[in-house]
């Protein structure tokens, strides 16, 4: 079957990528994969790189970037949503607490699907609110796991430190007290696409008054089931999406 876009380079890029599929491989190993000239697999895979659709690991050899898993997200993304007002709604209610999804966007995260409490006070974030990375539970789970040059930079101007991420990784939540706001608290647990990265952050949020001064402790456990149980709707899409490129 001719796989040909009629792009040239394209269908070159492709054939680089797909070479890699199979794991990382010298620039020779890559000419032999992919049947193309030196100079032309060499200038493709320098270009991938840069566009982090390519990288290299400890040997020098090339791999798969980073970027593809991020684009690998962000077709989730419709997925996670769906799935995110129920999970949400049943946080809500067994905490009596507004519970929020949280994707990162450059510096800054999102609020993608919220549930509030729907009477007396509570910490109300509308769908697109855009918050700090510097402070709040969720910005400490969305920053906890990035690489470490990202992570570092991430802490300059932050109210949390590398040691509560540390922390935060440990036990698998985050929780903070008039951290992003004064006299409010909030609990939050990670969201992994289907390659483990994680790409969102479930919360609740409300009072001090009502959550403590020690939120993880009165929430920790269910908002880290909610948010296993976005991870695990992620993962069996992704299988069955899997199942069906084999049987095609």
């Amino acid at each position: 079957m001719d796989n040909s876009s009629g792009v040239g380079v394209l269908d070159k890029a492709a054939v680089v990528l797909s070479a890699l599929e199979a794991g990382p491989s010298t620039l020779a190993q890559l000419v032999a994969h992919t049947g193309l000239a030196r100079p032309t697999a060499h200038r493709l895979a320098v270009a991938l790189e840069h566009h982090r659709l390519v990288a290299r690991d400890v040997q020098g050899r090339f791999i798969l970037g980073p970027r593809l898993a991020e684009l690998a997200s962000a077709a989730g993304e419709d997925r996670l949503l769906a799935a995110a007002g129920p999970v949400l709604g049943a946080l809500r209610d067994h905490c009596g607490e507004s519970a929020q999804l949280y994707r990162r966007q450059g510096d800054q995260r999102i609020c993608v699907a919220a549930a509030d409490r729907p009477m007396g006070l509570r910490d109300s974030i509308p769908v697109g609110a855009t918050l700090t990375m510097q402070a709040g539970s969720a910005a400490q789970i969305l920053l906890a796991w990035e690489e470490p040059d990202r992570l570092h930079r991430g802490l300059h101007g932050a109210k949390f430190t590398a040691t509560m991420l540390s922390a935060v990784r440990r036990r698998g939540w985050a929780q903070s007290v008039s951290e992003r706001e004064q006299g409010v608290a909030s609990v939050s647990a990670p969201v992994r696409g289907p390659s483990g990265r994680v790409i969102a952050a479930v919360s609740i949020s409300g009072p001090i008054e009502r959550v403590s001064r020690q939120p993880g402790r009165l929430h920790a456990g269910t908002v880290v089931a909610g948010a296993n149980k976005l991870t695990e709707v992620l993962a069996r899409a992704h299988a069955a999406t899997a199942r069906r490129g084999e049987s095609a």
